[in-house]
Formats: structure tokens, sequence, C-alpha cells
């Protein structure tokens, strides 16, 4: 009789390793780059640091020169976080990727839309509409708005707005009038369109250091700039940072 053939030997099975928070976290950070880039796939919006780039191009054109109006307008979806907890991440996408479209499709020829966050959009206006037309059609574009989620809720939109020359030179200045516009109107209730306001300042007093001042006065000498317009710039970068 033929030698029976010895019976393969199975793989031996390497212990799993135990699944730590650090790989939670990735995993979390790769869901959620996927979800970005399926709305931002759909859309095609310019996205990132676009809108500051092309804002700043924009401004030191001398628009003024040619009668140009400039504005801008940043778009937040109100309450977006229960929708995602409520129906899903994918009805969040459905919900933005409806909310971009209607935003796009609504906008004059001149104007151009960026997503410039999770839930907000970014649209910068340039041409011959005056800065009460822009508002009025800001308005107008809140009102039509007509997204409901699965239970039947009509969702609504809060814009802040800022006009170039006017509210800021700068295009750090100029968004961060627009943001605080749209700051205001979250605040006192959303589904509004608030534009920027003259500030009351408060005076550097002793928050800082000498050596901080002296370099601080050195900065603004070197770019032109008010002290008060750098120090707006800075915090601004602070609250972003901790997202507040």
């Amino acid at each position: 009789m033929p030698a029976q053939k010895k019976a393969a030997k199975a793989p031996v099975k390497e212990p799993a390793r135990p699944i730590t928070v650090e790989d939670h976290m990735e995993l979390g950070r790769r869901h959620a780059e996927r979800k970005i880039s399926a709305v931002n796939d759909a859309l095609k919006f310019p996205v990132g640091d676009q809108f500051e780039k092309d804002l700043t191009e924009i401004l030191a054109s001398d628009p003024e020169a040619s009668g140009e109006i400039v504005a801008i307008a940043l778009v937040d979806c109100d309450e977006f976080l229960h929708i995602n907890s409520d129906f899903g991440t994918d009805e969040g996408d459905r919900v933005l990727i409806a909310a971009g479209t209607y935003l796009k499709d609504s906008l004059p020829p001149d104007a151009k839309i960026y997503r410039i966050g999770g839930d907000e959009f970014g649209i910068i206006f340039r041409g011959s509409m005056e800065k009460e037309e822009i508002f009025l059609f800001l308005n107008e574009l809140k009102n039509n708005y007509n997204i409901v989620t699965p239970d039947g809720v009509r969702q609504s939109i809060t814009i802040g707005m800022a006009t170039a020359f006017e509210d800021a030179s700068r295009c750090a200045e100029l968004i961060r009038k627009a943001d605080s516009a749209l700051y205001r109107a979250k605040v006192s209730g959303r589904n509004k369109v608030t534009m920027a306001r003259e500030e009351k300042m408060v005076p550097k007093t002793s928050h800082y250091t000498q050596d901080q001042l002296q370099r601080l006065a050195k900065l603004a000498k070197k770019e032109g700039i008010g002290e008060a317009i750098l120090l707006r710039e800075a915090l601004d970068m602070l609250l972003k940072k901790y997202d507040i």
C-alpha cells in the first residue's frame, strides 16, 4: 500500500492585537475624511484655504477703483449636529449636498461659493450689486431654503455678511467681521441674516507684557497695519484653534 501523506498542518494564527484608543481615533479620522470627501466630491466646491486666497487676491486688485462692490457671506446650517445624531451621517451628507446645491443654483453670476467647514459655506460677491441689494438677496436666500429632514421638519440657515473696505480692508479682518455677524445671529435665535457692525474695542490695559507690546508695535510698523487689527486676527486664530 502506498504510504499515506501526512495531513498539512493548519497555519498558526497570531494572537489578535488588542484594539487601542489610538486605533479607534484613527478609524474615526479615516471615516470623517471619507465623509468629507463624499460631500466635496458631490459638490465640487473650492475648499480649504482657497476662500481666503481668492478673497486676498480680489482685495489686492483694487476693486474700488473700478467701482466694484466686494462682500462676503458665511452661511451656516442650523442645528446640523442633531441631523447626524438623530438620522445618521448619510442623512447629514444628503442635507449638506442639498444645501450646497441650493446655494450655488441661487447665486448671481458674479458670486462664487466655497465649502469652508463641515456645515459652513462661504460666498464672495463681486460686481455691481450694492451692499443693500446683497443683504436683501441673502434674506431671500434664507427665506426660500426648504430642505426637510426625514421627520418632516424644515431646516434653516443663518448668514453673516461683511462688506469690503467699509467693514474691513484686509482678508482676515473681513472674514472675522462676517464671522462675528454670524455668531451674533446664531446666539440671537438663528435663521437670520446679520451684517457686520462697528465694534467697540477694549483697551489693551495690562493683558500683555511690555516685551509683547514692543514686539507688537514693531510688527505693526513693519506690516503697516494697526496693532488692534493684528490682535483681533491673533485672537480669532486662537478661538478657531479651540473651536469656540
